[in-house]
């Protein structure tokens, strides 16, 4: 049923023969003598985002005439990330523009449930037969979900791990990942949870009701401040060795022995894009991860998890 894909959508493998219908805008550059590779430079990406936004320019391109060849009769969207894919009202515009016009569905969870729940609103867009297999594919990861949380007590504070989103500038986790951090057994105090209006502490088996604010920027004075005695190093969009590659700069930074998860060897290289920045299915792997990692129950974490520890 799949016509056509962006270029950031590459799994399953099935869907590489899928025509793509987007693709950045951005062109970072790198001085002559930097010793990384544009597409894995942070900051040489971080400033030309920058320079994109301050200028009103769109970061990403349409294919719009193939897109109109495609006819859809559903566009699935997101609003929730203006950098990570093409902004909501483009989406409309070029749907107003083919047959039909075709519905646009945008998705935009913050938490865990969310993501589950928006399996449901895609079954229930895409009718009846395959609405019930969302709900079967939605119990399945819920059914993970809750078997791995019984590897955690949720009544202790825990270790404090941080889960770095970018390394240049640095971000800290926020919406999802702050959430399965926190639900894996550990403190996030760089960008914590809160509960929802009315919901009281939100503790134990109520923490589905605790919500995180998106990644924000820290200094390296925030990461210093709590100490971190785990870190996680999965910049947005980047694979596991660009993030091998963003660790490795970050070791060379003064600051980097001070920090407790360094002395004690706690630091992990994780495939981001693959595992946490996208709210899909894997997140439930993610958090498998995060339980086997933050608990020492390395039989826990799913066979072929894309990390390393680091070095």
């Amino acid at each position: 049923m799949l016509v056509g894909r962006s270029h950031e959508c590459d799994f399953p493998p099935s869907i590489h023969a899928v025509p793509i219908l987007t693709a950045p805008r951005i062109r970072p550059h790198l001085p002559p003598d930097s010793p990384m590779d544009v597409s894995s430079d942070p900051a040489a990406i971080d400033a030309a985002v920058q320079q994109s936004l301050k200028a009103g320019e769109s970061l990403y391109t349409v294919d719009e005439t193939l897109l109109a060849s495609l006819r859809p009769d559903l566009i699935l969207t997101q609003d929730l990330c203006k950098v990570c894919s093409v902004d909501l009202p483009t989406v409309q515009r070029l749907a107003r523009t083919l047959p039909g016009p075709p519905r646009v569905v945008s998705l935009n969870p913050s938490t865990i449930e969310d993501v589950l729940d928006d399996l449901l609103r895609v079954g229930d867009a895409l009718g009846p037969t395959w609405a019930v297999r969302a709900d079967l594919a939605m119990v399945a990861l819920r059914e993970r979900l809750f078997r791995a949380e019984d590897f955690v007590n949720p009544y202790l504070d825990g270790p404090a791990v941080a889960l770095l989103e970018w390394t240049d500038p640095l971000f800290c986790a926020g919406h999802w990942s702050a959430q399965l951090i926190e639900r894996a057994g550990a403190r996030h105090p760089w960008n914590p949870t809160v509960p929802r209006p009315d919901s009281g502490a939100a503790r134990g088996p109520q923490q589905g009701s605790r919500v995180a604010p998106p990644s924000r920027a820290i200094t390296p004075a925030d990461l210093l401040a709590h100490q971190p005695d785990a870190l996680i190093i999965a910049p947005c969009g980047f694979s596991l060795a660009q993030s091998r590659a963003c660790a490795e700069h970050l070791s060379r930074q003064p600051w980097w022995p001070d920090l407790p998860a360094v002395r004690t060897g706690r630091v992990a290289v994780v495939d981001g894009n693959q595992m946490f920045n996208r709210p899909g299915p894997r997140l439930v792997d993610a958090f498998e991860f995060l339980v086997g990692f933050i608990n020492d129950r390395p039989e826990l974490i799913p066979p072929g998890f894309p990390w390393r520890p680091f070095p």
